[in-house]
């Protein structure tokens, strides 16, 4: 499984969000400012949104998982799954050994 980049760096995205922010009282809406900043940063409004919302849950402003609380599940996850493919293997393992034994019992 190859590991992608994402195209826009954590400053870029940290900007963009400061942005709104700052720029929201000058347009209709918050989504409004959204949408004029993500033409000029060159992403679509809803991925910018996704930004200010993940940071408005960051913030404890909105509720819902932070940054942080993500990334732990996803690294209990991997682990998990890791550590079950770990026990299939002795699994599999301990019954090629235990046939081995019953055979060389089995033989005279």
């Amino acid at each position: 499984m190859t590991k992608r980049t994402a195209p826009f760096s954590p400053e870029v995205r940290e900007r963009a969000v400061r942005m709104v922010r700052e720029h929201e009282s000058e347009h209709g809406s918050q989504w409004s400012a959204i949408q004029s900043i993500a033409a000029k940063i060159g992403c679509s409004g809803e991925t910018l949104r996704n930004w200010v919302r993940q940071s408005e849950r960051d913030q404890g402003a909105r509720p819902g998982q932070t940054t942080d609380e993500r990334e732990r599940i996803k690294a209990l996850e991997r682990e998990n799954r890791e550590l079950r493919q770990a026990n299939e293997i002795l699994r599999k393992a301990s019954a090629y050994f235990a046939m081995a034994e019953l055979d060389r019992r089995s033989r005279p």
